[in-house]
């Protein structure tokens, strides 16, 4: 299952104490402040992968923690510093802050410092002066406090392929890209988004199938909405077997009004899939009522290839 939002507690590590400490032996029996610096406390950074199941790690790990610094030693040594911890998150990840702060990781390799280390104090050796031969003073390392972070997923791909359940959406991702995504023949096959990548580098993601009342939280879809958010290209899957296209046009319509007048205004095109199932006869009874674009069928190469050279063009007029 595709888990595209969580919420965590990072904590940065903690600064190094640092130590009053005054050197002798029998050749110096004064010999004058040696306590050390503490170490540093370690970063927190995520960092954007491509793998879009990365926030499964958090299903049974919700607190990440960087390593404390070292407290300072004798001789002037200071401590280790702490070692960095860095989180992967998917790229296309938004990291929230309580305080309404928010960051986009939108490309792979990014890395975005979320908290930073506690410096370390000093010790009593930096205290020294003339006037101040064997100061006792030292400085204990800053402590961090925990933040807690909610992630969102929001998928990044060029076109999104969009429609009722069982439209045929999967299939068609499968023949247009490189993707092998699972299908079988019934409502909600598709419970989390696909990618794929086209011969032209775009990315084509498959949303889960909505229904009417997807934007009010019903079914599977208002949990997949935000994915179409980022999308340049909608592609409107509209299924040959359904008793009323018109009707499926228009639910899926208003769900993306409802959701957000972003979504509304997106470019779109509007295909017929499942050509082969009817006649030329009965395709074009369908597309005189609506502004279909083309009739699809995956077992149509002209007809795929039709598809694909629109999607091009339609990217091309909005680059």
């Amino acid at each position: 299952m595709l888990i595209d939002e969580t919420r965590i507690t990072i904590k940065a590590g903690n600064g190094g104490d640092g130590i009053a400490h005054l050197y002798h032996d029998a050749q110096r029996p004064k010999g004058g402040p040696d306590g050390g610096k503490g170490g540093d406390g370690g970063n927190v950074f995520f960092k954007a992968v491509s793998d879009i199941s990365r926030l499964s790690q958090f299903r049974f790990k919700r607190i990440f923690e960087a390593e404390n610094g070292d407290p300072g030693g004798i001789n002037q040594k200071s401590g280790k510093n702490g070692r960095d911890l860095t989180i992967e998150v998917p790229f296309g990840s938004v990291i929230n802050y309580d305080n309404g702060t928010s960051i986009e990781l939108t490309k792979v390799g990014q890395i975005y410092e979320a908290a930073q280390g506690g410096k370390g104090g000093w010790g009593n050796y930096h205290f020294r002066s003339a006037t101040n031969q064997t100061p006792k003073e030292f400085k204990t390392g800053f402590k961090t406090v925990s933040r807690n972070i909610f992630i969102q997923l929001k998928l990044i791909a060029d076109i999104g392929l969009i429609g009722l359940p069982n439209a045929g959406k999967t299939s068609l991702l499968n023949e247009l890209t490189s993707a092998n995504a699972k299908v079988a023949n019934y409502a909600f096959t598709t419970l989390e988004p696909n990618l794929g990548v086209m011969k032209s580098g775009k990315i084509m993601a498959d949303i889960p199938g909505l229904i009417e009342g997807a934007a009010d939280g019903k079914g599977l879809g208002f949990k997949f909405l935000k994915h179409i958010e980022r999308t340049r290209l909608l592609v409107h899957c509209l299924s040959t077997e359904s008793l009323s296209p018109k009707k499926d046009y228009q639910i899926v319509r208003q769900e993306l009004k409802n959701y957000s007048s972003i979504l509304e205004q997106k470019p779109e095109i509007l295909i017929l899939t499942k050509s082969d199932l009817l006649t030329p006869v009965q395709i074009k009874k369908i597309t005189k009522s609506l502004p279909i674009k083309l009739a699809v069928s995956i077992i149509d190469d002209v007809s795929l290839k039709k598809l694909n050279d629109n999607i091009s063009k339609a990217l091309e007029i909005r680059h």
